[in-house]
C-alpha cells in the first residue's frame, strides 16, 4: 500500500496535467446523498463522482433529484456515474468496479445494517459506541481487501466509528482507509459557537482549536455537555490569544439536535471537509487543519494537517501543541469509556464493564476478545443478540 503522502502527489500530478479527479461514494445512503449533494454544490467541472451500490432503481432516484436539484441552482457542471449491482460482501464485485474505474478518491458512506442509528440503542443502555466495532469495520474490511487486489492508488475516507476501525485494520496488517470522518469534528464547531458566546467572538470561524479525544466524548459532550470527569487536551486560540475551555463551555455544546438521519448532515460535511482541503493542498498549494479519527492507524481522534504548501503536498498529525504521547494516552482514556480496552495484533478488546453491561441489558455474554477473521461472525452475533431485540 502506499503512503498517503505518495497519493497525495500523484493526486497533484493529475491536476498538473489537466485531468479530472475521481470521487467514489460507495453507499449512497442518508450521507452519501448529502455529501453528493455538497460535491454538486461545488459547480467543479473538474471533478467526476462515481456512485457504487447495490440497488440501480434507488440510486437512480436519489441522482436524479440531486442532478436536477443542483441544475436549478445553477450549480450543476460535475459529470456523475452510476455503477450498480455491486455486493459489498463479495471482495471481487468491489474490485472490479475499483479497477475499471480506478477513483483518485475513495469515500466509503456504507453501512452494514442499515436504517439505523448505532447511538439510539447503545447510549441509553450502554453508554459506549465501541460495542459496534465488528459492525462498523465488516465492508470496511472488504472494501480494503478490493483495495489491494485492484492495486488503487486512491486516498480511502471512511465514514463509520473510523476511532477503532482504522487502527483495528492497520493492527492486523490490512490495507487501512488514510483519513477517518465525523466523531472528534462533530464537537468542534460546538466549542467554537461555545466559546464564541463566552468571549463575545462575532467571527467564530476564526477561533482555532487544537483537540485530541476520541467518540466517547464526542457523545457526552454533545449530549450532556460535560465530560464524565476527564480532563480534555484542548487548546483554542483567537488572534493568537489564548481562550479558557472550561466546563462551562463544554455545558454550552449540548445543544438540541435531530436524533435521525438528518445527524448525518455532519457526518457528510465532515467527508466534504476532508475532500475540500485534499483538493485545495494539491491545486491551490493550500494547508488546512482538520480533526481527524483514525489518522494513520492510531486510536481515538487527532488534530491533522494537510499541507500543499511544499513541493510535494504531505498529511501529518500536528504535534505543535500536544505530542503524539500525550495525544494516544488521552484518546486511549477516551475510548476506553466508549467499551474498547484494546486494539492489537489484529485483535478488539472490549472492556469488562462493557461486557457486564451487555449481559445484564441484554442476558447476551459479548467475547472479551475479537478476532479479525472473526469479525462477520461477531457482527452477526451482535444484530441476532442486541440488535434485534430493541427494533
Amino acid at each position: 500500500m502506499q503512503s498517503l503522502n505518495d497519493k497525495l502527489n500523484l493526486l497533484k500530478q493529475k491536476c498538473l496535467e489537466h485531468k479530472k479527479i475521481k470521487i467514489m461514494i460507495i453507499g449512497l445512503g442518508s450521507v452519501g446523498n448529502y455529501l453528493l449533494d455538497y460535491l454538486m454544490s461545488t459547480g467543479d467541472p473538474d471533478i467526476e463522482i462515481i456512485i457504487v451500490g447495490r440497488s440501480l432503481d434507488k440510486i437512480e432516484m436519489d441522482v436524479n433529484i440531486i442532478k436536477v436539484a443542483s441544475l436549478i441552482r445553477r450549480q450543476n457542471k460535475t459529470n456523475i456515474i452510476i455503477k450498480a449491482g455491486i455486493d459489498l460482501n463479495e471482495v471481487d464485485s468491489i474490485s472490479k468496479v475499483l479497477f475499471e474505474c480506478d477513483p483518485d478518491i475513495i469515500v466509503n458512506s456504507s453501512r452494514a445494517y442499515s436504517g439505523l442509528k448505532y447511538g439510539s440503542i447503545s447510549w441509553s443502555n450502554f453508554r459506549a459506541y465501541g460495542i459496534w466495532t465488528p459492525l462498523s469495520i465488516k465492508y470496511t474490511k472488504n472494501i480494503m481487501d478490493a483495495y489491494g487486489k485492484a492495486e488503487s492508488k486512491a486516498i480511502v475516507i471512511n465514514t463509520s466509528y473510523s476511532d477503532a476501525v482504522i487502527p483495528w485494520l492497520k493492527s492486523a496488517g490490512k490495507h487501512y482507509p488514510d483519513f477517518g470522518s465525523g466523531n472528534i469534528n462533530h464537537l468542534i464547531p460546538r466549542i467554537k459557537f461555545a466559546l464564541a458566546s463566552k468571549n463575545k467572538v462575532n467571527d467564530w470561524w476564526n477561533i482555532d482549536i487544537t483537540y485530541a479525544v476520541a467518540h466517547f466524548h464526542d457523545v457526552v459532550i454533545s449530549k450532556e455537555g460535560q465530560t464524565e470527569g476527564v480532563k480534555q487536551l484542548i487548546n483554542a486560540k483567537y488572534n493568537d490569544t489564548l481562550l479558557l475551555v472550561d466546563d462551562s463551555v463544554f455545558a454550552q455544546c449540548k445543544i438540541p439536535m435531530p436524533v435521525d438521519g438528518k445527524r448525518n448532515m455532519m457526518n457528510a460535511s465532515s467527508n466534504f471537509e476532508i475532500i475540500q482541503a485534499i483538493l485545495s493542498a494539491v491545486r491551490n498549494a493550500a494547508k488546512t487543519k482538520l480533526h481527524i479519527p483514525g489518522f494513520d492507524g492510531n486510536i481515538g481522534g487527532y488534530p491533522v494537517i494537510i499541507d500543499g504548501s511544499f513541493d510535494s503536498p504531505r498529511a501529518y498529525i500536528d504535534e505543535s501543541v500536544f505530542s503524539l504521547k500525550e495525544m494516544q494516552s488521552k484518546n486511549r482514556e477516551s475510548i476506553y469509556l466508549d467499551g474498547v480496552e484494546n486494539i492489537e495484533n489484529g485483535i478488539l478488546n472490549y472492556t469488562d464493564e462493557l461486557i457486564k453491561v451487555v449481559e445484564n441489558k441484554c442476558g447476551t455474554k459479548l467475547p472479551k476478545s475479537v478476532r479479525f477473521e472473526d469479525i462477520d461472525v461477531t457482527a452477526d452475533f451482535i444484530i441476532k443478540n442486541i440488535i434485534q431485540k430493541y427494533i
